[in-house]
């Protein structure tokens, strides 16, 4: 018997077995968090982990200095009851460090198996298509034609090259992306994703991404502010936030006044209150026309 099962339920939000002990993890900034609590549980088979943690990070911090509860991020997991609570997780690499906190027998199978749950990404890392692939079977199960998933994935592999490009500028923190993004938004569109979401009726407290809930046109425009962002920012190279919102700001005005010309010719708006929210829910399968519950939760909002 393998010592340990891989058990994939949503690719987002996945609940994985080691020797017959749930792990639960989640996708967040493009890398899996796995439960501190339950990796400590499986290590120590103590009978409160919980208990067994704070004293951990106490301990340690105590010992070294070292303040393991700044290697974890607090993310919301699916508890016992049902609901959804606020967890300490932390990436591969957190857990790796507190593994090495934790004497037990267990700790070499582990860092195994950890390896094995991580090379799903490795191998899509090494082989984009695969993850191009995966995200197409997701976007296929919520329901979407495929005219416009092809326009979804071009509008992330656009997206992806635009951040790249800010991180070679210096850029990396997320409340910088979202500013910057904010720029090119209110220039191609009039207004600030935030803003667009309330026009979309998309709950302020939902996790849906506006992309998703974008028409054909929509997108198209998201790319072309984005993407002459990024020309303009590889050939001029931008030091830092304040000169890179100038060159967002540019790309965005090239894709809006596209926008006005564009509905001047088709007599209407192309900004759209349309949203596909009801696609998150359960659809039909084309066979027997039972339920699919393999959807899966919105896609964590771009960078």
């Amino acid at each position: 018997m393998s010592q340990f099962i891989i058990i994939k339920s949503m690719p987002q939000n996945t609940l994985i077995i080691f020797q017959d002990k749930k792990i639960r993890r989640i996708w967040h900034e493009d890398e899996w968090f796995f439960s501190v609590i339950d990796v400590v549980s499986v290590l120590t088979e103590s009978t409160n982990p919980r208990d067994y943690w704070y004293k951990m990070k106490i301990r340690m911090e105590d010992e070294s200095g070292n303040e393991l509860s700044t290697i974890c991020r607090q993310l919301k997991l699916d508890a016992p009851d049902g609901k959804k609570r606020e967890t300490d997780c932390a990436n591969t690499e957190g857990i790796l460090r507190i593994i090495q906190t934790i004497p037990s027998p267990k700790a070499e199978p582990f860092k195994r198996w950890l390896a094995q749950v991580g090379s799903e990404r490795i191998k899509e890392i090494e082989n984009p298509e695969l993850a191009q692939e995966r995200m197409k079977e997701l976007y296929e199960q919520k329901g979407y034609p495929k005219d416009w998933i092809d326009k979804r994935l071009r509008g992330m592999a656009i997206r992806q090259n635009l951040t790249d490009e800010w991180q070679d500028r210096g850029i990396t923190s997320q409340k910088d992306y979202a500013i910057l993004t904010a720029e090119i938004s209110k220039a191609t569109f009039g207004m600030t994703p935030s803003e667009y979401k309330q026009f979309k009726h998309i709950p302020e407290k939902s996790k849906a991404n506006l992309r998703d809930n974008m028409t054909d046109l929509e997108l198209i425009f998201t790319m072309l502010g984005e993407k002459v962002t990024t020309e303009i920012s590889k050939k001029e190279k931008p030091n830092g936030v304040p000169e890179s919102k100038k060159v967002a700001k540019r790309g965005g005005s090239v894709a809006g006044k596209a926008r006005l010309e564009t509905e001047k010719e088709l007599g209407q708006s192309i900004i759209s209150e349309e949203n596909y929210l009801p696609l998150r829910k359960s659809v039909r399968s084309l066979k027997g026309g039972e339920k699919d519950d393999g959807t899966v939760d919105a896609e964590v909002e771009e960078k």
